[in-house]
This record gives structure tokens, sequence and C-alpha cells, in this order.
């Protein structure tokens, strides 16, 4: 019996690590960057790339206009949904794009204080912030669009 347990467990650790795609996330410089990662390397897997997720909900209804922590998080649970979607999870993504209309910099406080509830905190992706005049409907305040590495369906 302890022997089928043991074999059970090897062949469970080894699906897990098979499944998994080598990232190489990597910090050159000597302060390690807050919520981002300066460099990440995916040496397989399949690419996923979302397009500029909005903040609307289901029905295409805007979310909290006027309310950038509100759109924020609509963003996030659009970006969680097509993740899933496609078989991956915020730990697959590699590089998000954050769009924010008539950016200050007070902005990018409530926007890490949603991004940390979703990204991972040790290994969170390459990240750039872009404020823009405006975005493709006056009401949305934010966009962020994303890429993803999943494993190969080979394996």
């Amino acid at each position: 019996m302890k022997y089928l347990i043991t074999i059970i467990f090897i062949t469970i650790v080894n699906t897990t690590f098979a499944q998994q795609v080598d990232k190489e996330f990597i910090n050159p410089f000597r302060i390690k960057p807050s919520g981002y990662t300066h460099t990440v390397v995916s040496a397989s897997g399949r690419t996923i790339y979302i397009s500029g997720q909005v903040p609307v909900n289901e029905a295409g209804q805007v979310v909290g206009e006027g309310d950038l922590k509100a759109q924020t998080k609509q963003v996030y649970d659009n970006l969680l949904y097509c993740l899933r979607f496609a078989g991956a999870r915020f730990e697959d993504v590699v590089k998000m794009t954050t769009y924010v209309v008539n950016y200050k910099p007070s902005d990018i406080d409530i926007v890490r204080e949603v991004r940390k509830g979703y990204l991972s905190k040790e290994n969170p992706p390459a990240s750039t912030l872009v404020g823009v005049q405006a975005l493709a409907h006056p009401d949305y305040m934010i966009e962020i669009e994303a890429i993803a590495v999943i494993p190969d369906k080979g394996n």
C-alpha cells in the first residue's frame, strides 16, 4: 500500500510539472520594482493575446461610471474571464499594458490596489501603464490588454 501511494504521488507530481510552462521572471536592476517585472522569458508554451478589456459587464453596460476603482475591478474581472475561457490563470500572464484616461500620478495607487488582488505577488508580469486622452467610449476610464503563456496542448 505504501508503494502504491508513492507511485500515485510521483505520477501526480510528474503530471503537474509536465503541464507547467517554463517562465523566468528577471529583474536586472538592484532594486526589485513594485508590482511588475522588468523582463519575462518563456521557453515554451502557447501564447494567448487578450485584447484590451474595458469596464463593461456581461450585458455590455458600462460599470462604475466616473469611478476608476470600480472600472479597474470590472476590467480585471473581464480579464479573468478571458483567461479562464482560454485555459489560463493570472499566474500565466507575462505582459500587461494598462491605458488610463487623463492619467494623474494618484491613479497608480488605485490601479495597484485592485491589481494586487489578481496578480502574483512573487512574479508579477512585465507591465506598462500609459496615460491617454480618450478610449473607445467616453465613459471608459481604463483599458487593459494582456499576454499569457500556457502549456502546449500536447503536454
